[in-house]
């Protein structure tokens, strides 16, 4: 047996890691420390204004009418819960319930259409399937103040102004562009050996769908699913048109974002501001909620499709 003896410049030569000028890996690990320091500092002062209005708000609604006018952050003198009560009094609870309502129906509703129309444009090559797939895309860069004007009409032809079912119907085309974009990139990556498997043995395209691939795709379901659900609690334009009053007879079936409007004109000249805090309070409570409760998923649910 040969041995072959190599000189020690050699040797170091072809030793990984140990190659590049001196000083080189110090200078990199600065320059990192000084990007995680600045990226550190901007992701804490982007916390921090969001936190304090969230504290302002929450504190204003155990607060007198004088107490919020002296110190913005100050805590009560006197915890005071009454002004829940009296913005739940004023119409809150209604508004409160007909979001429930709409969303109940048009969040579910959105995820089915748009995962479907997402895992047939990711899953089945046909012609056309690029124009319509851009077509969806299209519709969330359409700004929908341009649509407002035709969409009033076009819901009052079928007489479905304020009502819940126009308001669904509306919220469902308006988050289809999302929940496709969205569906049809995770789609994309789930493996079509298990798609395969269940079209040899015998499983139609609707059971594949709803018992093989839409299981799989639960991670982006729920992601999606908090953004519907955050984007339409928080929707005004639209139920803004949509549900008024056409007649002086007709009930009146406000959004929860119009409750807050209508909350600050029924003051007038009265000052009750913690009335309005409580109001907003009550308003973003269960969207925190929902979103601390599925902070993971929802997080899991956006890297995912990337990781796979």
């Amino acid at each position: 047996m040969t041995t072959v003896i190599k000189a020690p410049g050699e040797a170091a030569a072809e030793r990984p890691g140990k190659t590049g000028r001196p000083g080189e890996g110090d200078k990199r690990r600065s320059e990192g420390v000084v990007l995680n320091v600045f990226s550190h500092g901007f992701l804490a002062l982007w916390a921090i204004m969001i936190v304090l209005p969230l504290i302002w708000l929450a504190l204003g609604a155990f607060k007198t009418d004088a107490q919020i006018g002296g110190s913005a952050l100050s805590w009560p003198a006197n915890w005071h819960f009454d002004a829940f009560g009296r913005a739940w009094d004023k119409g809150i609870g209604g508004y409160f319930a007909n979001t429930f309502i709409v969303l109940v129906f048009s969040v579910p509703l959105t995820m089915l259409f748009g995962s479907m129309a997402a895992y047939v444009l990711a899953r089945y090559p046909f012609k056309g399937n690029r124009v319509v797939y851009y077509f969806f895309v299209s519709g969330a860069m359409f700004p929908v103040f341009l649509a407002l004007v035709p969409l009033f009409f076009m819901v009052k032809r079928f007489d479905m102004l304020n009502t819940y079912q126009g308001l669904i119907l509306v919220y469902v085309a308006y988050s289809m562009p999302f929940t496709v974009f969205f569906m049809h990139s995770f789609f994309r990556t789930l493996p079509t050996a298990i798609h395969e498997a269940a079209v040899i043995d015998g499983a139609s395209d609707t059971r594949i769908f709803f018992q093989v691939m839409l299981p799989m795709a639960k991670p982006g379901l729920i992601s999606v699913g908090i953004f519907n659900v955050l984007g339409q609690w928080n929707q005004y334009i639209l139920p803004a048109v949509l549900m008024q009053p056409q007649t002086s007879g007709e009930p009146e079936r406000y959004m929860l974002t119009q409750g807050l409007v209508q909350l600050q004109y029924q003051m007038g000249y009265e000052t009750d501001l913690p009335v309005l805090f409580a109001g907003a309070t009550i308003a973003i409570i269960p969207m925190l909620a929902v979103y601390l409760s599925f902070q993971r998923q929802i997080q899991a649910g956006l890297t995912s499709a990337t990781l796979k």
